[in-house]
């Protein structure tokens, strides 16, 4: 079991340390075209209707620091017999390799197959971060570099999903669907809105995924009522979604909190 546990530890670094050269890669610093460029232009933020504004994808750095702590602390010699991290680190060694495969596939693949390989890294973040409910934390630590990290990354995942099947489709569909767009876009923000509330309640309202969440819906309102291609029926709906799944978020985790100090007086 230790030399198990220690090749887990192994892989883990390593996930991370693809993940970082693709990104690398993926930013244009080794050479590649960034990401916006790729595919004809068709990652950028005015490549559809649901892209959220350039600045939104600054979460990256945020998820790429809360992976790269988790990484070094997973590594310490008290985790390596961790029940917790026999349990979640493969999973997010994988979620990591997949990341950077995404970035991988964008740089040198079709936009088709980005389309795969994100709803494959979501799945995976999907399972990763049911287990952090289903097995307890061990600490602060414990909880914002596994659960925390984990749950900004489906967020952020599951609206970047969402906006590579959007950049796909509209590469492949005839002009006159764009007249349909924002009807469309409305019916997809809301279904994105069910989808979150049921990621927080599934995972008795944790707030990292609602953070992640509300951050790009946000962004994707900025890039529609300010920018090309313009739709002020998305744009507002991307505002309310975000509202009411930071709103349910602050809300849930208020509660838990209150509960837990009651049961912990009783």
């Amino acid at each position: 079991m230790a030399a198990r546990d220690l090749t887990r530890q192994i892989v883990v670094i390593s996930a991370f340390c693809f993940m970082i050269i693709a990104a690398m890669v993926g930013t244009g610093l080794f050479g590649g075209t960034p990401v916006q460029d790729l595919q004809d232009g068709a990652l950028d933020e005015d490549g559809s209707y649901l892209a959220p504004a350039s600045p939104a994808f600054s979460i990256w750095s945020v998820i790429y620091i809360g992976l790269f702590a988790y990484t070094v602390w997973q590594a310490l010699p008290r985790q390596r017999g961790s029940e917790r991290q026999r349990a979640l680190g493969w999973l997010i060694a994988g979620t990591m390799a997949l990341n950077g495969l995404w970035l991988v596939i964008a740089q040198f693949g079709s936009l088709a197959m980005t389309v795969l390989s994100i709803i494959v890294l979501l799945a995976v973040l999907g399972v990763t971060f049911h287990r952090t409910v289903i097995e307890p934390a061990d600490g602060w630590a414990d909880r914002l570099l596994v659960d925390g990290v984990t749950g900004l990354h489906l967020g952020w995942v599951t609206l970047a999903t969402v906006a590579n099947i959007t950049a796909w489709l509209t590469s492949i569909a005839p002009p006159e669907w764009a007249d349909a767009a924002d009807l469309w876009g409305v019916i997809v923000l809301i279904v994105v809105g069910v989808v979150g509330l049921g990621i927080e309640a599934a995972s008795r309202w944790r707030l990292a995924p609602a953070l992640a969440l509300a951050w790009g819906l946000s962004w994707l309102a900025v890039a529609r009522l300010t920018g090309d291609p313009s739709s002020a029926a998305i744009g507002v709906t991307a505002l309310i979604v975000a509202g009411l799944i930071l709103a349910a978020g602050v809300i849930g985790t208020v509660l838990r909190v209150a509960t837990g100090v009651r049961n912990a007086e009783a």
